[in-house]
């Protein structure tokens, strides 16, 4: 696949983890770059958006304790996921949209995903 996620596992309550998620080179110079989680018998929803420019969006109730960031040299998108909770566990998927500049959106792609499970 285009995005491939990893970092996933077993993380006790107040833990940390970080999420990895490659991609081509020629997706991650030009995708806004994404995380989104889909937890048991819940619908995905989306985590944090890191754009082209280095801007960072977070969805409200992670702010403070989830970070998107970017590595240039390995192509590369994490997710350093700090405090965990028991509601944190999820298949956490990485997401690369082509979003032009009037807002409408090309090439998307989506990873298979990792799994985290945060428990005791």
């Amino acid at each position: 696949g285009a995005a491939v996620e990893s970092g996933g596992g077993l993380v006790q309550p107040g833990g940390s983890r970080r999420l990895s998620c490659a991609v081509p080179a020629s997706i991650f110079r030009w995708y806004t770059m994404s995380w989104y989680r889909q937890a048991p018998e819940s619908e995905r929803e989306w985590v944090a958006t890191l754009t082209t420019h280095g801007s960072t969006n977070y969805a409200e109730s992670l702010k403070g304790r989830f970070t998107i960031s970017r590595e240039n040299d390995e192509n590369s998108v994490y997710l350093q996921m700090n405090s965990l909770k028991p509601e944190d566990t999820a298949i956490y998927y990485c997401h690369a949209a082509d979003i032009y500049s009037d807002g409408s959106r090309g090439m998307e792609y989506w990873g298979k995903g990792t799994l985290v499970t945060v428990s005791s």
